[in-house]
């Protein structure tokens, strides 16, 4: 009994495909050479102890430790430009109060003087009488 394909069912689909990306296929040719010269594999010892590849990975990719010093010069720059703005912003009230300060020193100082000139005043007044 042959089932049609519109009854083929989702989920034998979905098997028979999983399957088929889980297929044992050969390397393409080459590819071993190219891991070891990129230090992804490790090479065999004489002795039949195997490299470590990590160590040598490293070494030959001084590339990761300028990406690192350079994310963390970023991060300083990034972390030392706000410590500054917060300076700035704090520098920039301060200012503004001082500036409120000296205003209300003002107000209040003509305000004084105009009270010292009606007292004097009064005084010169009662002085005549």
């Amino acid at each position: 009994m042959e089932r049609d394909p519109v009854d083929v069912d989702p989920m034998d689909q979905f098997e028979r495909e999983l399957r088929q990306a889980f297929e044992r296929r050969p390397a393409p040719p080459g590819l071993k050479r190219r891991l070891r010269e990129r230090g992804l594999l490790s090479e065999t010892l004489p002795d039949g102890r195997a490299k470590e590849a990590s160590h040598r990975a490293r070494r030959e990719r001084p590339l990761v430790s300028w990406q690192l010093l350079a994310a963390c010069a970023a991060l300083v720059a990034v972390l030392a430009g706000g410590v500054e703005w917060r300076h700035v912003e704090q520098v920039r009230k301060a200012e503004a109060a001082r500036e409120q300060v000296l205003t209300a020193l003002r107000i209040t100082s003509q305000a004084l003087v105009r009270i010292n000139r009606r007292l004097a005043a009064h005084h010169q007044r009662a002085r005549q009488d």
